[in-house]
């Protein structure tokens, strides 16, 4: 089994940056692709970024240019740097990530990590 723990969330003002950070023990061969989620209240919960394991990335438009993801197979770390924060990226963030034989979607997942970002 796979475990992921997220970390780095917190209230930011407007235009502000964050760095989130997710660790993962366990059976980390396992892993494939890893990825930042995340819910806003009332909405469903969507794909921020992914990373695969040769590095490639894939980013939702709303975040292209302002957020980066990062992977450090050594460290078993998936890194989220986000950077001119708007009120509408407020939302619970969730690390993931894809085993082996899945080719869509995530088999494991973090509990989240708040992010608020006040205007």
């Amino acid at each position: 089994q796979v475990q992921l723990v997220e970390s780095g969330g917190g209230l930011v003002q407007a235009g502000g940056s964050l760095r989130l950070s997710c660790v993962a023990s366990g059976s980390i061969f396992m892993i494939k692709a890893m990825a930042w989620y995340r819910q806003a209240p009332g909405k469903q919960r969507e794909l921020v970024a992914l990373i695969n394991r040769g590095g490639s990335t894939n980013y939702a438009d709303s975040v292209k240019g302002r957020f980066t993801i990062s992977r450090d197979n050594a460290k078993n770390t998936a890194n989220l740097q986000m950077n001119s924060l708007k009120p509408e990226d407020t939302a619970v963030y969730y690390c993931a990530g894809q085993g082996p034989d899945t080719i869509y979607g995530m088999d494991y997942w973090g509990k989240g990590t708040l992010v608020t970002v006040s205007s």
